[in-house]
């Protein structure tokens, strides 16, 4: 899929919002990017994993024993590109603010993981997961997202595929501009405001 497609099925779907936005970073966006919308349809949930799947190198897809996903965002996408790659996939989970296996999950030792998010901002939080599969025996080999909010700027300290890369500008609160401030916010995301930092 082209860049354009993918933009499309999220503007299909009324996934590519507009307004003044308080980001799980916890930096503010006049854009946000509502993977949940996009990844409701099964048909298109899948068609995406597929083309997220293909980006990846063919050495890459063939060494992947385990996709693992950081919940909420990731689950979805993470469980959509399992089965495109023909591998299990997991998640990752925090119930007091750090990411673990939960649910009878595990990972062997070294195991060829294949880390999956719905979308990265800051890289905080797929560093977070990639940190937790290492310390669970987990080998990292990549990432994937459907999104790429920093353009290609991010360092996840593994070789990382997105199948978009997007550049909305993003802001620190004490850095909002004058016109995004004015417009009221709203917190989509999942996380609690005591995990946005």
């Amino acid at each position: 899929m082209t860049e354009d497609e993918v933009l499309a099925e999220f503007r299909a779907c009324h996934a590519l919002l507009e307004g003044h936005f308080i980001l799980s970073s916890g930096r503010h966006s006049a854009h946000y990017l509502q993977c949940a919308r996009v990844l409701m349809n099964p048909e298109r949930g899948g068609k995406l994993a597929v083309a997220l799947a293909q980006k990846l190198p063919r050495d890459v897809r063939h060494q992947i024993e385990l996709v693992v996903s950081p919940a909420m965002g990731g689950v979805i996408i993470g469980h959509e590109v399992g089965r495109a790659l023909g591998v299990d996939a997991i998640f990752l989970e925090r119930p007091t603010g750090t990411f673990e296996l939960r649910r009878g999950f595990d990972i062997k030792p070294g195991q060829k993981i294949l880390m999956v998010e719905d979308v990265v901002t800051t890289g905080l939080s797929s560093r977070e997961a990639i940190k937790a599969i290492h310390e669970a025996g987990g080998e990292v080999i990549a990432a994937a997202s459907l999104v790429d909010r920093t353009g290609g700027e991010v360092d996840l300290g593994v070789p990382f595929y997105p199948l978009v890369e997007l550049n909305f500008p993003t802001y620190a609160a004490d850095e909002v501009p004058a016109a995004l401030a004015a417009v009221p916010t709203t917190k989509p995301g999942s996380r609690k405001e005591a995990e946005a930092a």
